[in-house]
């Protein structure tokens, strides 16, 4: 079996997001992990300020996430998605996520960057 990949210490950021969706190219996600326990602080375009936290376990990521957009509005969520390492060793998320605080759900990317 192959070592656990890790997110702690990594930033991604937004590369494809649905309509409803507010992380775009301009989100920075700076991740740290502890065993299968990961979170995040994020910021970045719309969003003045969020936070995620959840599990990764197996290469998939399930996550709740609350957030504080530019016109004063929050907004909470649950995402899963598989997490992968690229060919040259940065990480790729594909997620499906889903608000829970107003009506809207897609998917989106967030690839690590240097």
């Amino acid at each position: 079996m192959s070592e656990q990949l890790s997110l702690d210490g990594r930033t991604l950021v937004g590369v494809a997001n649905d309509e409803s969706g507010e992380v775009s190219g301009d989100t920075r996600f700076e991740f740290e992990q502890d065993g299968d326990r990961i979170h995040a602080h994020y910021a970045g375009g719309s969003i003045v300020e969020g936070h995620l936290v959840g599990t990764l376990t197996d290469g998939r990521w399930d996550i709740r996430y609350v957030q504080l957009n530019e016109d004063g509005e929050t907004a909470t969520g649950h995402s899963v998605g598989d997490v992968a390492l690229l060919d040259d060793g940065r990480v790729r998320v594909e997620d499906e996520w889903e608000w829970e605080s107003k009506p809207g759900r897609g998917a989106s990317v967030l690839e690590e960057v240097s």
